[in-house]
Parts: C-alpha cells; structure tokens; sequence
C-alpha cells in the first residue's frame, strides 16, 4: 500500500470507530496488506482485493478466547 493509501485508510477508522489511537503501519516487504494497532497494541490486518477492477479493503481482527475472560 502506498503511504497516501494508509493515511486514508487510517482516517477512515479513527473516525468510523471514534479513536484517534488506531494506527494503520506499512508492513515491511509488503504491499498488499498493512498492519492496524491499537495505541502500541496489534489489533489486525487490512488486506487489498483488487479483484474485477473495483479496489477494497478487508479489515481482520482475531479474538483469542482468553481475551473474552474479563468481559463474563
């Protein structure tokens, strides 16, 4: 991803979640996805489909089940 393309992106979610702290990061060696944190914390990956000529991106975050433990 271009740096123009992540800022964008990075925008887009700090306003559509209302955190200025998401941080979108290149990923060295990469160019079709990036790194998204949480202050210093790793939260997901954002990945490019570029299919039928229509550009979108693909946001992915895991939830580990221990994760959940505070939230019974």
């Amino acid at each position: 991803m271009q740096h123009s393309e992540i800022i964008k992106v990075q925008k887009f979610l700090q306003h559509k979640f209302g955190n200025s702290a998401l941080d979108v990061r290149p990923r060295p060696k990469q160019d079709d996805s990036c790194e998204v944190y949480l202050g210093e914390e790793f939260i997901g990956m954002i990945y490019i489909d570029d299919e039928d000529g229509d550009r979108s991106y693909m946001f992915q975050m895991a939830i580990l089940d221990i994760d959940l433990e505070d939230f019974a």
